[in-house]
């Protein structure tokens, strides 16, 4: 009898694995459309707008990948006047020409750039 009871649950056993086998997904692999994608590498230009934490509460908001043929000076002056608070052009090596601006400006800043429609044409992303 005990024969025959394991032989059943082992043809059961295989029974279920073979269902197993067969519900078992193709492999999915998340990153297959971000990798198609890179061919076309920089055909989308991303505006970003970070916060830089200084000592204690001061903080610094960095804008960078603002097309080329904007003038930065203009921009600075419009935003420094519109959010009362001071800022600097800064040419770095890598990243080309970034706006510095005194205090945490990203919501003030994204908003800005949407509403002058600087960023209409261009994807803002606004990293938190």
């Amino acid at each position: 009898l005990s024969n025959l009871v394991g032989g059943t649950f082992g043809h059961r056993e295989s029974n279920f694995m073979s269902e197993l086998d067969a519900q078992i997904p193709t492999a999915f692999d998340p990153f297959a459309e971000a990798n198609a994608d890179d061919s076309g590498a920089g055909s989308k230009e991303y505006v970003h707008i970070r916060v830089q934490q200084r000592n204690g509460r001061k903080s610094l908001t960095t804008v960078q990948g603002l097309k080329k043929e904007f003038s930065y000076n203009k921009i600075l002056k419009d935003v420094k006047k519109e959010f009362c608070c001071n800022g600097t052009v800064v040419q770095d090596p890598e990243l080309g020409q970034v706006i510095q601006l005194q205090g945490d400006q990203r919501k003030n800043v994204s908003t800005f750039l949407v509403q002058v429609t600087i960023s209409s044409s261009v994807l803002c992303n606004v990293l938190l």
